[in-house]
């Protein structure tokens, strides 16, 4: 509540809470903090009286927020953000391959290949292609620039952050909340 009586005293304000659920589970939830919960509902209120005001929060886990926090009136709308699709990936494997100098590398299989992967595990993978290619350049004197086979194999290696299971519940979170 301080940071949000901090917040009244701004004109223009952008406020971006991440996670959450931690401070905005359903008080019905065991550990819950039902007195944090209760601030922050009461802090949105008096948050959007305003004009100029944003408030947005993220959370992978829309199912476990208070049902209060989500109605109407405190948040206009909910957008759910699933696991990128083919046209997202293809940006996000361009950037490590142009980043490590390789520029032969055939992204259109990296991202047929990575389908249900999020971000951070393209990430990831990418990053297991820039740390072998820098072990072996220290290796052999001479600069090693990751190939197709090599991202292919890092894909493989990644185990992806999301599961059917995963998916499948964030399909319901969309018919269930999305507001846009």
């Amino acid at each position: 509540s301080e940071a949000f009586e901090a917040l009244a005293r701004m004109e223009h304000v952008l406020v971006f809470i991440d996670e959450v659920e931690e401070i905005a589970a359903s008080r019905d939830a065991p550990g819950a903090d039902v007195g944090v919960v209760n601030e922050l509902l009461k802090s949105i209120v008096t948050f959007r009286e305003r004009p100029q005001r944003l408030l947005v929060c993220a959370t992978n886990s829309i199912g476990l927020l208070d049902a209060a926090f989500l109605r109407h009136g405190r948040f206009d709308f909910v957008l759910p953000i699933g696991p990128p699709d083919a046209v997202a990936r293809e940006p996000l494997w361009r950037r490590p391959c142009e980043q490590s100098g390789s520029v032969d590398v055939d992204v259109d299989q990296l991202v047929q290949a990575s389908e249900g992967f999020t971000p951070a595990d393209i990430g990831h993978a990418g990053q297991q292609v820039a740390q072998a290619t820098f072990e072996a350049t220290l290796t052999t004197g001479q600069r090693v620039r990751g190939s197709t086979a090599d991202y292919l194999a890092a894909v493989s290696g990644t185990r992806p952050t999301l599961d059917e299971q995963a998916i499948a519940q964030f399909r319901r979170d969309i018919v269930d909340y999305q507001r846009v």
